[in-house]
């Protein structure tokens, strides 16, 4: 009996100090695994392929894209004089549907829906009067983007950004804030 117990003791001692040693140890040991996963892979190989490269400059784009986001957001306050006197190199562009614009529009604006937006803004200048009845915004024009609460204009702005506008402005704000505003306004 004495010898049994011995040979579970002797059993159970290395094994609850080689726990305590890992438990002790653990921490380290994570942090050395998150830091080791947060390097490059040291392989140093870099894409060889025609195709690799393409997808490598594709998502270097993206980030850069990314990286130096810059439409500027327009309050109430700045887009109210551009809808009084509108000029000829400001283009506002509502890019709500159709059916949502029946409820109004902005004045000056013109209507073209998020939905075709990337594809008209690649058409040729001929093409695109023909499908929108008006001339094509230049791509140092400024463009001011609106909808009805501010996402999809937004969402345009990146859109014309990655279409080659410089000159990008963003009325957050949109319909919605828009409507608010005038209601609230003194009448003359």
């Amino acid at each position: 009996m004495l010898r049994t117990s011995f040979v579970r003791t002797a059993r159970t001692l290395p094994t609850r100090y080689t726990r305590v040693a890992l438990a002790v140890q653990r921490p380290a040991i994570s942090a050395a695994v998150r830091w080791n996963s947060n390097q490059a892979p040291a392989s140093g190989k870099s894409p060889k392929t025609p195709e690799e490269l393409a997808k490598k400059a594709a998502y270097e784009k993206h980030n850069d894209l990314q990286r130096d986001w810059d439409a500027k957001v327009l309050s109430y306050e700045e887009l109210l004089p551009k809808t009084q006197s509108p000029t000829p190199s400001t283009w506002l562009i509502d890019v709500r549907e159709p059916d949502e614009t029946a409820q109004g529009m902005i004045p000056s604006a013109v209507n073209i829906p998020l939905s075709v937006l990337a594809n008209s803004l690649a058409l040729p200048a001929t093409t695109f009067k023909e499908q929108f009845g008006f001339e094509k915004p230049k791509r140092s024009q400024e463009v001011v983007f609106y909808c009805r609460s501010g996402k999809r204009s937004t969402t345009a702005s990146d859109v014309a950004k990655r279409n080659g506008y410089t000159n990008i402005l963003n009325y957050t704000g949109s319909w919605l804030d828009w409507t608010e505003k005038q209601s609230s306004k003194p009448s003359a």
